[in-house]
């Protein structure tokens, strides 16, 4: 019997070139190469139709996301409201096929009466409300700290109500273990999340600089960025290269009058994978402890040595693979430890025992078509 299967995604999840898409994509190969028969549904606001998906899906459905004022509620996440959408509602409801909501974001579908019934699963990105409140501790904007703020009470509210409306499917088991104990959710398991890389292609010995990479325009990973260049970087005389997008003027100020450290904007993927593997030191501090951080998977997988906070690896299993430090003093530590100590065959060994035990698309394909059907 054919397996059909309706995805509803926040964003188009192509390309794959930012970390929020790549769970997205490559779970929609590997049900593809599993045989399911995909209905894909994707928010549409900037990424444009993409005929690459057409490969993996049977149709494919894009759907205006609806910004601005009009998504403004005292009851709903901005994130949800923005996606509630009539039309999606309407196509979902032509068949009996189960539906896998990507994200809170999508999951508007939950309070309607009319899926009472149907097999509806979501998988959970992150503990959206922590997320946002963090947010909101990660800018100086005032506008910006409201709205956040204001974002993580509603969505607060909302994870709660939604908590045991269907199978919930984290990304980590911190997650799991946050939601069971913050919402009391029963029906909530652990999936790690799909991946481009298949090997570890880390290169042995001796790297020439430490790098510290991400999506810049984000609140959270400018702050990562600051604290490096004025806690840790501050009196080290080890280079220090900030990779990503967006970067603000802010930023590249202070990354300019620092020694020993420079800013790239806007590399390419191609770029930036040639940083990561040239790196001696992948450094990733994180102030979030929800989700899981595609871009410590990428050091992990092409990278050398990847130095962390706790926040950035707990209930990951990944915490044998990283170097952590709580603090800027510890990280300064290992840095200096590090920075001249090559990267071995001992740890590559490692992380070839731990990262596919974990992260494996067709057996994590497999588990969630279980699951499903």
């Amino acid at each position: 019997m054919e397996k059909h299967l309706h995805i509803v995604c926040l964003d188009v999840p192509y390309p794959v070139d930012y970390g929020g898409v790549f769970d997205l994509f490559y779970k929609i190969v590997s049900l593809h190469d599993e045989g399911v028969k995909i209905h894909l549904h994707c928010f549409e606001y900037g990424r444009g139709e993409q005929p690459e998906l057409n490969k993996y899906c049977v149709e494919v459905k894009y759907y205006p996301r609806r910004t601005g004022h009009k998504s403004i509620s005292h009851q709903l996440p901005y994130i949800v409201c923005s996606r509630a959408d009539d039309s999606l509602i309407k196509n979902l409801l032509q068949d009996d096929y189960p539906i896998l909501l990507e994200g809170i974001h999508c999951s508007y579908p939950l309070l309607d009466k009319r899926f009472e019934n149907r097999k509806i699963f979501l998988r959970l990105h992150n503990v959206e409300y922590q997320y946002y409140r963090q947010l909101s501790k990660s800018t100086s904007n005032l506008f910006r700290k409201f709205y956040y703020l204001h974002e993580s009470k509603l969505l607060k509210n909302y994870e709660s109500e939604i908590a045991n409306k269907c199978m919930i499917i984290a990304v980590s088991q911190q997650d799991v273990q946050l939601y069971k104990e913050k919402f009391g959710t029963k029906n909530i398991r652990h999936l790690p999340v799909f991946l481009p890389f298949n090997e570890v292609k880390a290169r042995e010995g001796v790297g020439c600089f430490c790098l510290y990479h991400g999506n810049l325009s984000v609140a959270e990973n400018e702050k990562a960025a600051r604290w490096l260049l004025d806690e840790v970087f501050d009196d080290l005389r080890i280079p220090l290269v900030i990779a990503g997008k967006d970067p603000s003027n802010r930023l590249n100020k202070l990354t300019y009058r620092q020694k020993n450290t420079c800013l790239v904007a806007d590399p390419s993927s191609q770029e930036m994978q040639d940083m990561i593997s040239k790196a001696q030191i992948n450094i990733l501090p994180s102030f979030n402890d929800t989700g899981i951080k595609l871009k410590l998977l990428n050091a992990l997988y092409n990278g050398r040595h990847c130095v962390v906070n706790e926040a950035m690896v707990n209930g990951t299993g990944l915490e044998a693979t990283c170097h952590t430090g709580n603090n800027a003093d510890a990280l300064k530590s290992i840095i200096v430890q590090l920075y001249n100590h090559p990267f071995a065959e001992e740890e590559m060994r490692l992380r070839k025992t731990i990262l596919p035990s974990i992260y494996n698309n067709k057996k994590n394909a497999q588990q969630l078509i279980q699951w499903i059907w």
